[in-house]
């Protein structure tokens, strides 16, 4: 079971300064000519500060918290749609919950999630190398996939190896 650390005492992979991911963000909606709006820096913001991933009834209470303001579930929902499609975020399938993402590839490109048991972080790696044995084992199967996610959970570097009992 994953237990999530309110305070890690370590740097995740994933755990990208906000201000890293405003300004890829910034220049994403720039390029895709998008529009960054109060609410989606806010969310995207919240994201990027968060080492592990969250949920988006999490969020709104983030929201809530600092602003005083509840936001609309279906305004979060709507906010994070836009930040997948634009490829700033990520869904955490196993958990329905949100990462941000600072990396430079299409919102379709396969990406693997390396999810500590220990501490809740999210690293993020290119599922190119696989990619294709995927795409061949589908195919052999007479399978066509919709959506690839690629997810394994275990210990990141900072947590190594559980104590042996």
């Amino acid at each position: 079971m994953l237990k999530t650390r309110h305070a890690h005492d370590h740097a995740c992979e994933h755990g990208h300064p906000p201000v890293d991911v405003l300004k890829v963000a910034e220049a994403r909606c720039a390029e895709k000519k998008l529009k960054l709006t109060p609410i989606r820096r806010e969310v995207l913001s919240h994201l990027a500060a968060s080492p592990a991933p969250v949920g988006a009834y999490d969020l709104i209470e983030r929201m809530h918290r600092e602003s005083g303001r509840r936001p609309a579930p279906i305004s979060v929902y709507r906010v994070l749609d836009f930040l997948l499609e634009a490829g700033l975020a990520h869904r955490i399938e196993s958990r329905n919950a949100f990462v941000a993402c600072a990396h430079r590839h299409e919102s379709r490109d396969l990406v693997v999630f390396m999810i500590c048991d220990s501490c809740g972080c999210v690293s993020e790696a290119s599922g190119a190398p696989v990619e294709k044995d995927l795409a061949a084992i589908a195919k052999a199967a007479g399978f066509r996939p919709a959506t690839q996610v690629v997810e394994m959970f275990g210990r990141c570097a900072h947590c190594g190896t559980p104590a042996e009992a």
